[in-house]
């Protein structure tokens, strides 16, 4: 397998640069594999963030989301109260054509070879047999099945349970009660987040309008949640609906699709909501209340933090590292929206400039602290 680092003056040029540490190439002739992994700051600890598999149209696309989401993840892990750095690595390829065990083991191969700097797990496009794969060639991996006692498996349910918590904190400010009996919710993106999500609302008595581009997905909430209502993916901007909840991929919320939303409150689970920063002044103006998605989706990270704290023996932290103490971590989620809103509030700033301006105190104060 070759690999390459990728020079500051060439990334430089890149809009989502930010002087990450590094960005690594990887291309292996045998599997086909061309993957880039992302260590953006390790100030807080290693640097932690998933795998995701995409068939991305240049390289270039693939080394501007590498950039994006690494370094959201420095910010998500920050504001989550985790010992860690923010990182991610992609893959060129259909998930569902090219993925393979192959593959993956060379991934896992790639891992490794960052000497933990960088420790992955699943993200869209790979799954926990992908991870089990990659944990024969790395040991810088979470998110694998669990045995009696022990924490780690899909993140999901945990990243869902983290997104319902912050979207409660945002009903809570927009409305002054957390009840979600009757309130109109609109979610795009069924995947395994989006679902658990809509299952939750769904318990709560919320309504539910619910959009994917699977046809399947669509057909089993359906069977499961009579009551929920299906639109077309390009009719979910126009709903009249209380809380708008993203759950698919990224920069859904830009200059077409803002101006047709009549809602009050943003909060899902997708990485990256906004295509640019202008985006969320636009959502600003409209008076919608925008939960930061990288805060508000925390809750899987948190899930796969305390799998590796426990396999490796660290807690630099002190966290009560049980199930019940990673779930009431991931419960504090709301807490920190609450934080962020009173920030915004008092310095007249948006909610996810708050949460930045907060993160960064985090890990750049710890930087400070560090070279003391």
């Amino acid at each position: 397998m070759n690999h390459t680092d990728l020079r500051s003056d060439f990334l430089s040029t890149f809009a989502d640069y930010d002087g990450h540490e590094r960005i690594r190439r990887f291309e292996d002739a045998e599997t086909g594999l061309i993957a880039f992994i992302g260590v953006h700051n390790r100030n807080i600890g290693p640097a932690l963030g998933g795998c995701r598999m995409y068939p991305y149209a240049s390289e270039e696309d693939a080394i501007r989301d590498v950039l994006r989401l690494s370094r959201g993840m420095t910010y998500k892990n920050a504001l989550a109260g985790l010992p860690l750095g923010g990182g991610k690595s992609v893959i060129i390829g259909d998930p569902f054509k090219m993925k393979n065990d192959k593959l993956m083991a060379a991934m896992g191969r790639a891992v490794e070879s960052l000497n933990g700097d960088y420790i992955t797990a699943e993200d869209s496009g790979t799954n926990e047999h992908d991870m089990v794969v990659m944990s024969a060639e790395t040991k810088y991996v979470v998110g694998l099945p669990t045995k009696a006692g022990e924490q780690g498996g899909d993140p999901s349910p945990v990243t869902a349970l983290g997104v319902f918590s912050g979207l409660k904190a945002g009903v809570q400010r927009r409305y002054g009660s957390d009840a979600m009996t009757g309130l109109k919710v609109t979610v795009q993106g069924l995947g395994a987040v989006g679902y658990d999500l809509c299952r939750r609302l769904n318990e709560e008595n919320a309504e539910l309008f619910v959009t994917d581009v699977r046809q399947e997905l669509l057909d089993r909430i359906r069977a499961e949640m009579p009551d929920v209502r299906l639109v077309q993916p390009g009719e979910i901007f126009g709903i009249e609906a209380n809380v708008f909840a993203p759950c698919a991929l990224g920069a859904q919320l830009n200059k077409e699709t803002i101006p047709k939303m009549n809602i009050d409150i943003i909060a899902g689970a997708a990485n990256n909501q906004m295509a640019t920063p202008e985006d969320e002044d636009r959502v600003a103006d409209k008076k919608i209340l925008y939960v930061p998605d990288y805060v508000l989706n925390a809750g899987g990270v948190i899930s796969v933090c305390y799998e590796y704290l426990n396999r490796n023996g660290k807690n630099p932290y002190g966290f009560d590292l049980t199930r019940d103490g990673m779930l009431a971590h991931v419960g504090r989620i709301g807490q920190t929206i609450e934080k962020i809103f009173a920030l915004s509030e008092a310095e007249g700033i948006t909610p996810g400039r708050a949460a930045d301006r907060m993160a960064r105190s985090i890990f750049m104060d710890d930087a400070k602290t560090r070279t003391a």
